[in-house]
């Protein structure tokens, strides 16, 4: 285990942290000097995984540098429950299979940040398919309905007079008996997670058992800087993306949201972000900063390369050139040929041809160079050009 004073650790741990509770327990299991078991839990409801969801994997990897025994918890029995967390209505259901596919996907994913090799990964259908009907009323009875209706999304609920399923009471029980089964010692989530995270605290006392610490994060604002980063929402950066894509869409928030996603996704030292906020300070474009901050989660997810193309690339495309290794569009525009704006849908530029011929109106839209304004013309047959939508939008199109 890594050597590192009791104050420091802290300090590592509580970095970007919006509460750690309780500090003083905290401390004494530090100063035990023995490695934590470190429990962070993860349904697999979605295939793929965003920046958002690296704000927790950075900070379990942090815990596992100091050398914590990191408990990488896939939900397989839970996320068929689903966690009805800041929802007004209760989820549907996943399939074994869905469940089973997303978590194969899933543990790919996160050992691009996590040392695979020092990471215990578990599934809670281990020990709650075991659990029985006895144990469930026995882990039902611990609670009463009063105290689940002080969660505030199941409060609203009621009171809104909106279903509240009887099942989804024991979401909370169950991710907290977890914590019952791992021993776990920190438990980490995002603020929304709360009273489940306390309920783990609760459950290891009534089962005597010691209990757990819990370090709650902040949840990453998507590029819009209001609203929780979201595929839904079409405002994430997928950390399977394109490096172009990536690099393009950190240089795309605004200045100030450019530091909140430099405290909670940036591996670099509280120096140099110190440094970088300095420079800022004495007038340097805080552009600059953005740049390193976007090639660091570059080349995490792809490489130093990568991350020195996908600049070249951004750069390139800022001064209106044409950027190297253009995708290439075969479009069969048939014999009457087909029309810009319809042409831009089909290769998904657009998701309308009426938000394409907006487009053209308003200048956005290039042929070879050249903006076009006639929202009527027409693509013929054996053409071969570059289109352009935008200043990151470029495909090679052959019709």
């Amino acid at each position: 285990m890594r050597i590192v004073k009791v104050d420091e650790s802290y300090k590592i741990i509580a970095r970007g942290a919006d509460e750690v509770l309780v500090k003083s327990e905290l401390l004494k299991k530090l100063e035990s000097g023995k490695p934590l078991r470190i429990k962070a839990g993860f349904d697999p409801t979605a295939p793929d995984l965003h920046l958002g969801h690296t704000v927790l994997l950075n900070k379990l990897r942090q815990l596992q540098d100091l050398g914590h025994h990191i408990l990488f918890l896939i939900g397989d029995f839970t996320g068929l429950i689903g966690d009805p967390t800041g929802k007004n209505a209760t989820r549907p259901p996943l399939t074994k299979d869905e469940v089973k596919k997303n978590a194969a996907t899933y543990t790919s994913q996160v050992f691009t940040i996590l040392d695979e090799s020092k990471t215990e990964v578990v599934f809670n259908s281990t020990w709650l398919s075991d659990l029985g009907a006895d144990g469930m009323l026995k882990l039902a009875a611990t609670h009463t309905v009063a105290r689940m209706l002080e969660r505030d999304d199941f409060s609203k609920r009621y009171k809104a007079q909106q279903p509240i399923s009887i099942h989804e009471f024991m979401y909370p029980l169950l991710q907290g008996f977890d914590s019952v089964e791992l021993n776990a010692d920190i438990e980490i989530g995002g603020t929304d997670q709360k009273f489940n995270l306390l309920m783990g605290r609760e459950l290891q006392k009534f089962y005597n058992k010691p209990q757990q610490c819990i370090v709650t994060l902040p949840l990453l604002e998507g590029l819009d800087g209001v609203q929780k980063m979201s595929k839904s929402l079409n405002n994430y950066i997928g950390i399977n993306e394109l490096p172009e894509s990536m690099f393009a869409k950190i240089l795309s928030i605004s200045d100030e949201l450019m530091w909140r996603y430099i405290e909670l996704l940036s591996l670099r030292s509280l120096e140099q972000i110190s440094d970088w906020k300095m420079r800022v300070k004495e007038g340097e474009n805080p552009k600059n900063i953005k740049v390193e901050f976007a090639k660091e989660i570059v080349a995490r997810f792809h490489s130093e390369v990568d991350a020195e193309n996908a600049e070249k690339d951004f750069q390139n495309r800022a001064v209106g050139g044409i950027p190297e290794d253009l995708t290439e569009y075969k479009v069969d525009v048939g014999l009457n040929g087909m029309g810009v704006a319809q042409l831009l849908k089909s290769i998904s530029f657009v998701v309308s041809t009426s938000e394409a011929m907006r487009l053209i109106k308003a200048g956005g839209v290039k042929i070879d160079g050249k903006k076009i304004s006639d929202t009527k013309q027409i693509i013929s047959q054996n053409e071969k050009f570059v289109i352009q939508v935008g200043k990151r939008k470029f495909g090679k199109v052959i019709s």
